[in-house]
């Protein structure tokens, strides 16, 4: 299983139930990693959602403990395990800070976007750096946008 985020330089990924920041080039590369791939999400992150919808081109697997949600497009999950028995191991894990954590201990490969500012937050993601779980395997070089700098880091767990 993978996981996928863009952090701040606090590994901070969100306030008030949205993304720190919009980049188009991280967009598109969150596209390319998990077009074809099962996604693994929490009902808050399918909030943020264009219209609140699932996703296109994957198989959205939504985690919420609301018993009575039902999503047209997206299969609704009501316990970790009922979901981990569906997930394929190719799936990507793509929020939120619950649903992260919940499922962080699943994943061999994390693809994190690291921007270099920090943002007000009120939710994060473990620090990988100080996870000595978890190697940097990949670093590109740093982009820029939008005045934000921010480079692409493969983690993977330790064997």
């Amino acid at each position: 299983m993978n996981a996928i985020v863009a952090v701040d330089q606090n590994w901070a990924i969100g306030k008030e139930g949205d993304q720190l920041c919009y980049l188009s080039a991280d967009l598109k590369r969150f596209k390319e990693l998990t077009l074809g791939h099962p996604v693994i999400l929490g009902r808050k992150t399918l909030a943020t959602f264009p219209g609140g919808r699932p996703l296109k081109g994957r198989r959205n697997l939504v985690l919420s403990r609301d018993r009575e949600l039902h999503i047209g497009g997206a299969e609704v999950y009501h316990d970790l395990e009922s979901l981990l028995s569906q997930a394929p191991e190719d799936s990507f894990v793509i929020g939120g800070e619950s649903v992260y954590r919940s499922l962080l201990d699943r994943c061999d490969t994390v693809y994190v976007t690291k921007i270099a500012h920090s943002f007000p937050a009120d939710t994060w993601f473990p620090d990988l750096d100080e996870d000595p779980a978890w190697q940097v395997t990949g670093e590109e070089d740093p982009l820029e946008e939008k005045g934000l700098t921010f480079r692409y880091v493969t983690y993977e767990r330790v064997k």
